[in-house]
């Protein structure tokens, strides 16, 4: 997966028409079927027949050109591949009608907590004073979108699963404001939804850990069910980068929970924050594969050669990077954390609330955008990018070799309008049916 130079003016050209597009598409059908998606009970033991399935790449020379795929009946089973045979008509079996059955996607960065999804529109208002700027802002809007939070997430995930996401990890302010409401709001949401929808829970300090008083209150989180221990912004916000990285580490080492930081910071500071978990992360190995770095945004702005020693870095703490991938002046280096080996996720961020109002509820979206960002354009390379949207899950090997699926892996799949995962990148292919833990979704 080689970048290609890719004029500025001709993606945004083509993102005006595509991505507005097929986003617009999916508001459109979510905001139906986030309405109303409920699981269909007692089939967690069923059939698919006319399941289609990738096999294989066709070469000409040494380039992939096309994917092959067939026609396979899947059997399901308390919730898990039971087998994937020869297509047959089974009398009782469920016909999938072709449709190319992919991994579901895993929004691995959203906040479900807060949101204007699900009541009248609202436009962003004019940002001020930067990060602090919007923490005075949500301590002044966060108790009216307390009374509605539960109802508001469940419509979120409602929207999630309708764009093929089983699965979220959320981060869930914890503050002095909202206390821990946001957080028994939203597991209140999760525990409705808990058949059709799988979660991660990050305590993220959204005010700062110092900046205000939510030290106290991050411990309390962390005995509450909760995955991982967010920060936000070391020096900015807390003004002490090794104060607010101990405070993150130690709360992870005490509860045994992972890390998941968000790192807005673009200067001196935010590479210092890097290099400094860095360390912290190699002094406790326990932590190895189980930190994350969200946004990291000072990767952006680093010479090739520094974001390449970063990266190599970050791959042997076993850190990975959860972006958004914006674009516009800052690019992110996805391309040399896949060569270093970089555990890399996406997600939607935000949709409809006071940060902004762009995300679609697709994560699929996120990799086509990914796909345009850095040129990946053969079927190849589309097929690959697919792997943002499933969280490193792909249905063929680098050598086209069928890895997925396999007897025993979970039934948490999409039934999606494409001939094949390239296609389905490419154009953001319908998702017709989710199925989750054997759970028919819809």
């Amino acid at each position: 997966m080689m970048p290609r130079s890719v004029s500025r003016k001709s993606f945004i050209k083509k993102s005006s028409i595509l991505v507005a597009g097929s986003a617009g598409f999916l508001l459109g059908k979510s905001s139906v079927a986030g309405e109303h998606i409920k699981p269909i009970t007692g089939s967690n033991n069923f059939i698919l027949k006319n399941v289609r399935l990738e096999t294989g790449f066709e070469y000409q020379e040494d380039e992939v050109i096309s994917t092959r795929t067939a026609l396979f009946t899947v059997e399901v089973e308390n919730g898990k591949i039971k087998a994937v045979l020869p297509n047959n008509s089974h009398a009782t079996a469920i016909d999938a009608k072709g449709l190319l059955m992919l991994p579901s996607f895993r929004d691995m960065h959203i906040h479900l907590d807060k949101t204007f999804y699900g009541g009248p529109w609202q436009a962003v208002k004019k940002r001020e004073g930067g990060v602090k700027g919007m923490i005075a802002l949500e301590q002044k809007i966060l108790p009216e979108l307390l009374k509605t939070s539960t109802s508001r997430a469940e419509k979120m995930i409602g929207l999630l699963q309708s764009c093929g996401s089983g699965f979220a990890r959320s981060h869930v302010n914890i503050e002095p404001t909202s206390k821990l409401q946001s957080l028994t709001h939203l597991q209140t949401a999760l525990e409705n939804k808990k058949v059709s929808f799988s979660s991660e829970l990050v305590a993220f300090p959204q005010h700062g850990i110092f900046y205000t008083a939510s030290a106290q209150l991050m411990k309390e989180a962390a005995a509450m069910g909760v995955d991982y221990i967010g920060g936000l912004d070391p020096y900015t916000i807390d003004g002490n980068i090794e104060r607010s990285i101990d405070f993150i580490v130690q709360l992870a080492l005490d509860y045994k929970k992972g890390i998941d930081i968000h790192l807005h910071e673009t200067g001196e500071s935010g590479l210092k924050t890097v290099e400094y978990l860095i360390d912290r992360v190699n002094e406790n190995p326990s932590l190895k594969g189980k930190t994350f770095l969200s946004h990291c945004f000072v990767l952006g702005r680093l010479d090739t050669r520094k974001q390449e020693e970063i990266a190599d870095k970050l791959a042997n703490a076993r850190i990975g990077i959860m972006s958004t991938i914006p674009f516009g002046r800052l690019i992110m280096p996805i391309p040399i954390l896949y060569k270093y080996g970089v555990t890399v996720g996406t997600g939607n961020d935000s949709i409809v609330d006071h940060w902004n109002t762009w995300g679609t509820g697709s994560v699929l979206d996120k990799a086509k955008l990914m796909a345009q960002l850095y040129g990946y354009a053969t079927e190849f390379e589309l097929s690959r990018s697919l792997k943002l949207a499933t969280f490193n899950v792909l249905p063929l090997d680098d050598k086209g070799n069928r890895q997925w699926p396999q007897p025993g892996d979970a039934a948490n799949l999409v039934l999606i309008d494409a001939s094949c995962s390239a296609e389905a990148v490419s154009r953001v292919s319908p998702v017709r049916s989710l199925i989750h833990n054997g759970n028919i979704v819809y």
